[in-house]
């Protein structure tokens, strides 16, 4: 019995051997698998990134610094309490000392304590206010955040004006298992920020959506991304080279897709690098007047989709958890004014999309949406029409009806022309009343109805004649920026201006909700923090 009990330990001391032995294998095949990344976290690593600019340096040198001092006290307190522990214990005879208090102890016990607190905050203070100053810099840059992607806008310096999206180019393969990942894997990007090296980088940031945080650990630079607030921080790299980030607040669903990368040029570099952008901006200035063919249509609003629609709604259009397939779909196959609406206006958990895209945009991504996968609708959508849409006058058709064959449609004709004269005046109607939400566009610091604002007008008071239970909500926009009562009342005026027109459309007042203003973050020029939305009220 004995022997067995034996044998038996012996056994599962060479079961134990051979699983840690595993682990280990499994371990330094992962390890060996993955290298450092370029301007990125290295393997292994557990003290800060290289610091490449001034404050990074600080910050790297308070860590020293403050690792020390509590290493010192760590070492002192357990030291002397270790100490007494083995020393003074009882197996050795010595018995407890009996008093009640000290106050030589006590004294010394709160001046230590208080000249360490200041020895830590006087250079921490330095470098906070450092961090701080963002004065006389020589490039600004707005970061907008969204989800789940960067928004970069040259507002101010050399390269003012250009402006572009920064989204996640790790393939879809990696991210879903079905390759290995590389040493980049979530850490690049289409379009990374570009700024000049030994130039002082004033950061602006703000967000579209939810709270993101745009970090660097090379810059030293953490700054959050609110909606509806501005911040800002700034940084000088001294080096150049490519440096990698990440937004460090959890922001959603793809919150670790959405990179931070920065390329740091020369100033001749990035002098070409600025004209080479402009020239690009130039060449592809999008005209939302012109009439494209499908296939130009399709060729970009695959594009878009792959940049900002791909991430929620998969690459194949099947979609994912909360985010609807789109092959297949009755939005992408059926009235081509409900498609529109919810890309413009947003749903759940889609957010609107008319502040982030241009018209151009939108209506190839539609385009592509509506004629992708299993979708033969053969609808096509101009930038035209989203113009039109924003204005309230909504496209009509849609669904698969409209891909019919050409015979079909010619044998179709003549009946569609004798019911086309009584069926003109609802028509008319059911087009008007299905362009909710509208939206009424002001000049900057105007409160005055513009001329272009009847197609809206008609449209909500063609909804109130259709629906006449319903209440219809007013929604003043304004921008972030400046005097916020100031703002406030200016987008109050323009609701009132709007429920007005409404009134002296034939809509009661008592169907007219007037809803709190909204604020759009943006600059003074932004067009949609000059709006005021017209929508059915909840």
């Amino acid at each position: 019995m004995e022997n067995l009990g034996k044998d038996a330990m012996k056994t599962i001391k060479r079961a134990l051997s051979g699983v840690l032995a595993a682990g280990a294998l499994l371990t330094a095949g992962a390890a060996l698998a993955v290298e450092n990344s370029p301007g990125g976290p290295a393997v292994n690593e557990i003290n800060f990134q290289q610091p490449v600019t001034k404050i990074a340096e600080e910050l790297y040198g308070l860590h020293i610094f403050m690792l020390i001092i509590c290493t010192v006290i760590f070492l002192g307190v357990f030291g002397v309490m270790f100490y007494s522990l083995i020393v003074h214990r009882k197996s050795k005879g010595f018995k407890p000392a009996n008093f009640h208090e000290s106050t030589t102890v006590e004294i010394i016990w709160t001046i230590v304590p208080f000249v360490i607190v200041i020895l830590m905050a006087l250079p921490a203070t330095k470098a906070v206010v450092a961090m701080k100053d963002t004065s006389n810099a020589d490039l600004t840059v707005k970061v907008t955040g969204y989800q789940w992607k960067w928004g970069y806008d040259y507002v101010k310096g050399p390269g003012e004006g250009i402006n572009f999206l920064s989204t996640l180019s790790t393939p879809r393969s990696e991210t879903n298992g079905q390759k290995p990942i590389s040493t980049l894997y979530l850490q690049e990007v289409d379009n990374p920020l570009v700024v000049p090296v030994d130039k002082k980088i004033r950061i602006i940031t703000t967000a579209n959506d939810v709270v993101h945080s745009w970090y660097v650990p090379a810059f030293g630079v953490k700054q959050d991304a609110i909606p509806g607030f501005v911040r800002d921080t700034w940084f000088k790299a001294e080096k150049v080279g490519t440096y990698r980030g990440f937004c460090t607040e959890l922001c959603g669903k793809e919150h670790a897709y959405m990179p931070v990368v920065v390329e740091v040029l020369s100033a001749d570099d990035y002098a070409k690098w600025v004209d080479a952008q402009k020239k690009k901006m130039a060449a592809g200035q999008d005209d939302p007047l012109k009439t494209y063919t499908k296939d130009e249509l399709m060729a970009r609003g695959q594009q878009v989709y792959t940049s900002n629609c791909a991430v929620c709604h998969q690459p194949t259009g099947k979609g994912a958890g909360q985010f609807p397939a789109l092959d297949g779909s009755k939005i992408a196959n059926g009235s081509i004014a409900d498609h529109l609406n919810i890309v413009l206006h947003g749903k759940g958990a889609m957010p609107p999309w008319q502040g982030v895209l241009n018209d151009v945009e939108i209506a190839s991504v539609v385009t592509f949406e509506r004629n992708s996968w299993g979708n033969h609708t053969g609808d096509l959508l101009q930038p035209k029409q989203v113009i039109d849409a924003k204005a309230g006058k909504m496209p009509a058709g849609g669904g698969n009806a409209a891909a019919a064959s050409a015979p079909e449609a010619a044998s179709a004709a003549p009946a569609a022309a004798e019911a086309s004269a009584p069926a003109a005046s609802s028509g008319a109607e059911a087009t008007q009343a299905a362009g909710l939400p509208a939206s009424i566009y002001f000049e900057t610091g105007k409160d005055t109805l513009p001329a272009d604002a009847k197609n809206a007008v008609d449209a909500a008071a063609a909804y109130a004649k259709a629906h006449p239970d319903a209440k219809i909500a007013l929604s003043g926009f304004t921008d972030a920026t400046g005097s916020a009562d100031l703002n406030a009342d200016l987008a109050k005026r323009r609701a009132q201006a709007v429920r007005d027109a409404l009134k002296a459309a034939g809509v009661p007042e008592d169907r007219i909700v007037l809803k709190k203003p909204e604020t759009i973050t943006g600059g003074a020029d932004n067009k949609e923090a000059r709006r005021v939305e017209i929508s059915p009220a909840a």
